[in-house]
């Protein structure tokens, strides 16, 4: 906030009662900020809108909404890799929320995807921080360019929907800082969102709503964010204590209580005014920004919004497999196009986030649409979109149909009744109905393509090897039909890479027993290894690792050349890295470069690798590209919480190149040097700390004392004695006997070095 917004906030301050500052801090309504007229405070409007505005279209009714583009589910967008699509899709969020008036976007989310199972898993990016914060901040920047705020959600560790509103995600700080705030982080510094959404959860016992570390020490103080704070809607437990840790808005507003409440605690001296009026400046800075920007109904381009879904549906379309080249389609002969998510796509998801799409294209009419010359499209719906007693029928339909076919098309996916905001899912296998289908199918015709539709990953290890190609395109949009025909008919190749892994089974995943939690606690047992991180330092099997993708071209990459300029200790330390990134097949296609970095020798337990960078490279055949990065010391870097900050350790890492987190196309290594960090040598510290460092062995050396030959005595000449206590703190030992470690001692060593220090 400037000094001129907080000259004029402070003027309309000073004209309101305690009353009215309360009744700003809790919302007029489902979808509006309070208005107070005397004052000149007017009202700004939020809708939901994570893939597609979805402003209420009736008081009664949470979850329809005005007609909208319908844009592909963070899910799918983020498996594009392509930072600028994102914020093109954002641009067009933002037109339409203009348009309608709408002041502020709730969206995107970016909660990390710690099991495949989250319910909510469609609305969020990855299983990676950067890769979902860059994708947010993108989106974000979109959304803003168009006068209209965005709202990152669902702050913080909100991964999971059973008891979504109670449970304790109980997180560990390095895990925290290093995966589950990284991702927010990263969003907030770099496109500076108008608001922050505090998720409905506990986090490690405190609501989120009420937690002052996570809203303010965190959110504000480090990493500056100056705008509102909103609680999701009835994720409130005590509005005072909320506002006191910083969460400014309450969404819905629970009138006549919650302001009650505020008003109460300032009259008895339990709330700071100071405290409130810090809130409501706030919020009035978000309506002065609401205010500045042109009126609703402003124009857009309805037909290149469908358009722009259609073309982000083809980039984030993931093709996993494609054996003997099946694909793309080759004209001539007939076409079986079997299964019912063919002429009723599934598109997008279930909840707070659904879009009342403004037209939606159908695979099978797309396909027929384009279909070459001489080239037949049959289709035979094969199963029921719920179980059906006629599902053996229909199944038997399509494999007489598949049987007279060049090639079938296999379209399966998850009901929206399996996956939704609200409920977690049991299981992350495919409907049984469907996969009696594909057998019977398979049975009939070996040369089978499988179309996938769904918001979180499915295990294919029980079926694929029914499928000669995978083209997973999970829920992408109303343009999602038009893609896929395009896709495979090779008017477009592939270009989307996986953001997540897919595992062989349920059992596998790092979070799978401790998922979702019990009696009211959900632990995060697996730290830092979430996703690709877990998988990979166990060294799993796995379906499909985190970046796979295929294309209908090749890549190859070459002369990867890293250079390092600055230090740590001058705390402008870059890592510099280049490679020759060249389409080495017949056909134009898109890579996505990937850059992973391992710690070769670190103290502390590390992924395998990191993704710390990426950019997507569209190439002609034969084409090639110089693609650089500048990598900083938080790429290196881990959070200590025993230092209570990131810690680069000196050394040796190994940097690479991959076509995912297990195809290392390229590799070197480079030495960094940092300064050495010292325990603080105390009583606390250990035998071992003590001769870690030169001044600590020594001060050592002179309490035991040397031999004529200068040899260490006493302790110190005990190995075997040194092998038992070696862990234990000075201070302990100076209870035991013989040792020659008495408190004074103790004392006298701790005291010797602190005024040399």
């Amino acid at each position: 906030m400037n000094g001129a917004d907080r000259e004029g906030v402070g003027a309309v301050l000073a004209l309101l009662s305690v009353e009215e500052k309360a009744s700003l801090c809790l919302g007029a309504d489902l979808w509006h900020t309070a208005a107070i007229e005397r004052a000149g405070i007017a009202s700004v409007m939020v809708a939901d809108g994570p893939n597609g505005l979805r402003k209420q279209a009736k008081v009664d009714d949470l979850l329809e909404g005005v007609p909208a583009t319908c844009l592909p589910t963070a899910s799918a967008l983020a498996s594009s890799w392509d930072l600028a699509l994102a914020r093109r899709v954002g641009e067009a969020l933002g037109q339409e929320a203009a348009a309608e008036g709408v002041g502020v976007v709730l969206g995107p989310g970016l909660n990390i995807k710690r099991s495949p199972l989250c319910g909510r898993n469609f609305e969020y990016f990855s299983e990676d921080p950067l890769l979902s914060g860059e994708m947010a901040a993108a989106m974000v920047e979109g959304i803003q360019s168009q006068g209209v705020g965005a709202c990152l959600k669902h702050y913080a560790a909100n991964n999971q929907e059973t008891e979504r509103v109670r449970v304790s995600a109980d997180v560990d700080e390095r895990a925290l800082r290093e995966v589950y705030l990284a991702g927010f982080e990263l969003a907030v510094r770099r496109a500076h969102p108008w608001m922050v959404m505090a998720a409905y959860n506990k986090l490690n016992g405190t609501y989120c709503s009420q937690d002052p570390w996570l809203l303010t020490e965190v959110l504000r103080q480090e990493w500056g964010f100056d705008g509102v704070v909103v609680s999701d809607w009835g994720a409130v437990d005590d509005r005072v204590e909320a506002l006191k840790a910083g969460l400014d808005l309450e969404m819905p507003p629970n009138l006549g209580v919650s302001d009650a409440a505020i008003v109460a605690a300032v009259r008895s001296g339990e709330l700071d005014e100071g405290i409130l009026d810090r809130a409501v400046s706030r919020v009035l800075h978000l309506v002065g920004r609401a205010r500045r920007e042109p009126g609703p109904r402003a124009a857009y381009d309805l037909a290149a919004h469908h358009q722009l879904a259609q073309e982000a549906a083809t980039s984030s379309a993931v093709l996993l497999r494609n054996d003997g080249g099946i694909l793309p389609l080759s004209p001539g002969g007939t076409v079986a196009v079997v299964g019912d998510l063919a002429r009723t796509p599934r598109f997008q998801g279930a909840g707070s986030s659904h879009v009342s799409a403004t037209w939606v294209d159908v695979p099978v009419e797309e396909l027929r649409r384009l279909a070459p010359p001489g080239t037949e499209v049959t289709f035979a719906p094969g199963y029921g979109l719920e179980p059906t007693s006629d599902d053996p029928a229909l199944a038997a339909d399509a494999a007489r149909l598949a049987a007279g076919a060049a090639v079938v098309v296999a379209f399966l996916g998850l009901p929206a009744s399996e996956e939704s905001e609200g409920f977690d899912r049991r299981h992350i296998d495919l409907p049984a109905n469907q996969l009696a289908m594909l057998a019977a199918v398979a049975k009939a015709n070996a040369a089978v393509v499988v179309v996938l539709a769904n918001g979180g990953a499915v295990r294919l290890s029980s079926w694929d090897h029914h499928a000669r190609a995978v083209l997973e395109t999970w829920l992408s949009g109303q343009g999602m039909g038009r893609a896929v025909a395009e896709l495979l008919w090779g008017h477009a190749s592939p270009s989307g890479h996986l953001t997540e892994t897919i595992p062989l089974r349920l059992e596998d995943c790092p979070s799978h027993l401790n998922f979702p939690g019990e009696e009211g606690h959900v632990r995060y047992g697996e730290g830092v290894f979430v996703g690709y991180r877990g998988y990979d330092a166990s060294h799993r099997e796995v379906s499909y690792p985190f970046g796979h993708g295929l294309s209908y071209t090749t890549f190859a990459c070459r002369d990867l050349v890293v250079s390092v300029r600055g230090s740590e200790a001058e705390d402008d330390l870059t890592v510099s890295v280049t490679v020759t990134v060249a389409n080495s097949g017949p056909r134009a296609g898109a890579e996505v470069v990937q850059v992973y970095v391992h710690d070769v020798a670190a103290t502390v337990a590390r992924p395998e690798w990191e993704l710390r960078a990426f950019q997507k490279v569209a190439l002609a055949p034969g084409e090639t590209a110089h693609v650089s990065f500048e990598l900083d010391r938080r790429a290196f870097s881990f959070w200590s919480a025993a230092r209570r900050g990131w810690v680069l350790e000196a050394g040796r890492f190994e940097l690479a190149i991959g076509a995912s987190s297990r195809d290392i196309r390229a590799r070197t290594e480079v030495d960094l040097p940092a300064p050495e960090w010292r325990p603080r040598l105390d009583g606390d510290a250990t035998i071992e700390e003590w001769l870690a460092v030169p001044e600590g062995a020594a001060a050592l050396r002179a309490a035991f004392g040397t031999d004529e030959q200068g040899r260490p005595q006493g302790l110190l000449a005990d190995e075997e004695m040194l092998a038992l206590v070696g862990n234990f703190p000075l201070k302990r030992l100076s209870c035991f006997p013989g040792l020659g470690l008495d408190p004074s001692t103790v004392h006298a060593l701790t005291s010797r070095l602190a005024r040399s220090s």
